[in-house]
């Protein structure tokens, strides 16, 4: 697998069918070996694209990846479980292909990894951060309100009031993208729960 283009070598084996429901479970037991070896490469690819952050202000007053690497060093350094600081990590990773609904693309590749409500705070930060700037671009500061019945409601305002929203601190000690990294392995070799992996 290329890691940096994300594509599979077409070397080797292939299954015959041409329309799934011609497939055999030969064709299946292939597919899914190869399944598992492009899943496992999930951590490579996840860091890789955190590397495009870098030097992507867009006005901020740190780079994408700086306000990424604080927030996780935050959460972290609060005494926070690996898949909260793997999600504080990632919480911004759709900032590039999903510019109009960066939180869904984040929460979407975790799903599978963390929990019920590390899963909510991250799907759900980016109308809670709004508390601090919507009124400034003309939207209503107090949007997360219709979710104010949620029992993560306050765990997802404390996630961007301790961390999100505090970290654009140019002058923060965070820790460097490696010292994530094992972290980011831990919490994505073995997903929580996924449609396409039995639990045996």
């Amino acid at each position: 697998m290329d890691i940096k283009t994300g594509q599979m070598h077409q070397d080797g084996e292939h299954a015959k069918f041409r329309e799934m429901k011609e497939g055999t479970a030969e064709d299946w037991a292939l597919i899914s070996k190869h399944y598992m070896e492009f899943a496992s490469d999930l951590p490579d690819r996840v860091l890789t694209h955190l590397k495009l952050l870098e030097g992507d202000f867009g006005g901020f007053p740190v780079c994408r990846l700086e306000h990424s690497l604080q927030t996780a060093t935050r959460a972290h350094r609060d005494g926070r479980n690996e898949r909260y600081v793997v999600m504080a990590l990632m919480h911004d990773i759709g900032d590039t292909l999903g510019t109009y609904n960066h939180p869904d693309v984040a929460a979407a590749i975790l799903k599978p990894f963390i929990t019920e409500e590390e899963h909510w705070i991250c799907q759900h930060h980016g109308i809670f951060q709004g508390y601090y700037f919507f009124h400034f671009i003309g939207s209503d500061k107090d949007m997360r309100e219709q979710y104010r019945d949620n029992p993560y409601f306050d765990a997802c305002a404390e996630f961007c009031e301790k961390y999100d929203q505090a970290a654009f601190d140019p002058a923060y000690d965070s820790e460097p993208l490696e010292f994530f990294e094992p972290m980011v392995r831990r919490v994505m070799a073995k997903p929580l729960s996924s449609m396409y992996v039995n639990e045996d």
